[in-house]
């Protein structure tokens, strides 16, 4: 069985093989995906930016054109929903005179899956999950706090908070249901997990609130991370019926101080994630 997924296209990037890794990384079977062409398929992949490559960007486009096997990181749709960080290689096929008919991608989820799978079965075990969303609970999310203060005023390792908050979540369940509610705060917490390091923790605060524990970072670190996360869930989907259904995210940003109490870092999150929904929504405000 072959751990990598694997899709063969001809020409025009109609897709022609579709292997079992391929349906196991993305969601999509074989039977959804033979046939269509990439490029106006649901795999959408964008960079870091956000930008999608399916048009001029596209690495497996560009290997068909010159010839040239190519390599790089991109953000696949997975069926659920959510984000999945995958390492692409691409190769030209060539007939037997040379001339290229097609290409070959191989990709693999490059994601922490298995780091956080161990991690659920540990926090399953001391019920400190969040059975919704498979994030850390509120409760854990709190030791977590206690234990990075602690660290942070014996060995100085600083951390920081992304408190995140759901833009315009009611009437996303008051327009589609709250099953379709449940699967959206599914396939944002799927994004959180996928996309962060092994030692931060993301958690679910509360209702549509999240909460990011990062590890070791600068101001400028801390934005990176919130912004590429922010742009991954806001270039992300679920579909209800045919209908697309999107949804953006605000999050306040800070570093623990020396003065800090759990309380007043929280506070100052709460306060800068306020003033990034009351600047339009769709933001990270760091303070």
């Amino acid at each position: 069985f072959l751990h990598e997924g694997l899709y063969l296209v001809d020409r025009d990037r109609v897709i022609t093989y579709w292997n079992k890794a391929a349906e196991e990384i993305s969601g999509f079977t074989a039977d959804e995906m033979v046939g269509r062409c990439c490029a106006t398929s649901q795999l959408n992949h964008v960079d870091e930016e956000g930008h999608s490559l399916c048009k001029s960007l596209c690495p497996l486009a560009k290997t068909i054109q010159d010839g040239q096997p190519r390599e790089k990181t991109v953000f696949m749709h997975h069926k659920a929903g959510h984000r999945v960080p995958v390492s692409v290689r691409t190769s030209p096929l060539q007939n037997k005179e040379g001339e290229i008919i097609g290409a070959i991608e191989l990709f693999s989820d490059v994601s922490l899956t298995s780091i956080h799978e161990h991690r659920i079965q540990e926090l399953e075990k001391i019920a400190l999950l969040d059975h919704l969303t498979q994030l850390a609970n509120r409760h854990y999310l709190e030791q977590e706090l206690d234990h990075r203060f602690a660290e942070f005023r014996r060995l100085q390792v600083p951390f920081g908070l992304l408190f995140i908050d759901l833009d315009h979540f009611k009437a996303i369940n008051d327009s589609y249901g709250h099953g379709v509610g449940d699967k959206v705060l599914q396939f944002v917490a799927s994004t959180m997990k996928n996309n962060c390091r092994p030692f931060d923790l993301f958690g679910r605060w509360g209702g549509e609130e999240f909460l990011g524990i990062i590890r070791n970072c600068l101001p400028e670190n801390l934005a990176e991370l919130g912004n590429r996360l922010r742009r991954l869930v806001g270039h992300s989907f679920i579909m209800s019926g045919d209908e697309k259904v999107r949804v953006t995210i605000t999050i306040g940003a800070t570093i623990a101080q020396e003065h800090d109490s759990i309380e007043s870092l929280l506070e100052r999150a709460d306060r800068l994630l306020y003033e990034g929904k009351s600047g339009g929504r769709d933001q990270l405000v760091l303070g």
